[in-house]
């Protein structure tokens, strides 16, 4: 009976601990589809930015800020928002079925028309990515900048 209890136990964490291989594609997909986005802002490429981008997009940006897809768009055409040099590395990636969260650090230097053109600063994210139409999809981002010590 104990024996019965260990193998049950261990086949359930094992389920938790051992992503599938879907778990894996979709994190890869996604990776791929957040290194497009930091290529993006670094190319001020509107294009490939709405293409990752669900409808849905809602972003707390590092200026505090709540804003839409369309607003975003909206501030990367008109040149006020420039990333002139973007570091992303994720820290945390996680897969719940069609939907992925990636959570870490960014170095960004600002250019453009921003409050903090020219100034290096540190970030922390939280990405969501939702499978849409047959393709990953930013849905919410959150964004804040990391007070100086």
């Amino acid at each position: 009976m104990l024996l019965l209890m260990f193998t049950v136990v261990s086949l359930v964490l094992g389920a938790q601990i051992s992503p599938t291989s879907a778990d894996s594609r979709a994190e890869q997909q996604v990776r791929q589809a957040s290194d497009e986005e930091v290529q993006a802002f670094l190319h001020n490429d509107a294009k490939t930015m709405a293409r990752l981008w669900s409808e849905d997009l809602v972003v707390t940006n590092p200026l505090n800020k709540f804003v839409t897809k369309q607003q975003v768009l909206g501030m990367v055409q008109s040149g006020f928002l420039v990333i002139t040099s973007y570091g992303r590395r994720i820290e945390y990636a996680h897969v719940y079925g069609d939907t992925v969260i990636l959570a870490g650090s960014e170095t960004v230097v600002w250019g453009g028309k921003m409050p903090n053109a020219g100034k290096t600063e540190q970030l922390r994210f939280t990405a969501i990515w939702m499978k849409q139409q047959g393709r990953f999809q930013e849905i919410a981002r959150h964004a804040n900048i990391v007070p100086q010590t």
